[in-house]
């Protein structure tokens, strides 16, 4: 088979919050697959009514990733457009997508893997963060245990941002964290690009007597530990 034979998978960034957050070339994707890969149907489904697309849809997921790789290997294989997006913003970043695209890349090199990028949690808060980001690192989600305590530390020993995700019900835990290992600025951006968007700036304790006063502990989160 050659290159030109060989179908097309094209890993899709959609909207964290804001649909309309969607790039002209990603809807246009969308419309010239053969089938979309989702990390849940659902959600997928709102993006696709707002803009009247009608596709195939199958479960793509965590527990399935390399288990459904093997399908759309076949699909390519046949000349088919496959598309892969998951629930929110860029896949493979905290989400599916590095196993299935490592996957295809090793048991079918003559695949076209295609990016089609857009919105991103980690970009969208730094550039409204107010921080250098010429330099940062990015850790997902911390450890819920074994290697939480050595996250800290990295935390703690960084001299350039670290930015990472944390879910509403470890928020408060995190800035106490974050409190005693003596972090003095973080801000918090929640639920961004969608209605009830805000970004918080200041000492970890600061933050988290707000969060509490404004019964705020809810929504996605974006943080971002800075030294200056």
């Amino acid at each position: 088979m050659t290159l030109a034979q060989s179908g097309r998978l094209s890993i899709v960034a959609t909207p964290i919050g804001n649909l309309e957050d969607i790039t002209l070339r990603a809807l246009r994707t969308l419309k010239e697959c053969d089938v979309i890969y989702a990390e849940d149907t659902r959600v997928i489904s709102k993006l696709l009514a707002r803009y009247e697309i009608k596709k195939p849809l199958q479960r793509l997921d965590s527990a399935t990733e390399l288990k459904k790789a093997e399908e759309i290997i076949q699909r390519l294989e046949a000349g088919e457009k496959v598309v892969f997006v998951t629930d929110a913003g860029t896949p493979s970043i905290s989400d599916p997508g590095a196993r299935l695209v490592r996957h295809i890349r090793t048991n079918m090199p003559i695949a076209k893997i295609e990016a089609i990028p857009g919105a991103s949690a980690v970009t969208s808060a730094l550039s409204i963060a107010g921080v250098d980001a010429t330099e940062f690192t990015f850790l997902g989600f911390l450890p819920h245990k074994k290697g939480r305590q050595t996250a800290l530390k990295k935390i703690a020993e960084s001299e350039i941002p670290i930015v990472l995700y944390e879910s509403p019900h470890r928020i408060l835990k995190l800035m106490k964290e974050l409190e005693s290992i003596q972090t003095k600025r973080v801000i918090i951006a929640r639920e961004l690009t969608k209605m009830h968007e805000e970004v918080l700036d200041g000492e970890p304790s600061e933050l988290a007597r707000t969060l509490e006063e404004k019964g705020a502990v809810r929504g996605e989160f974006v943080v971002i530990i800075s030294r200056s």
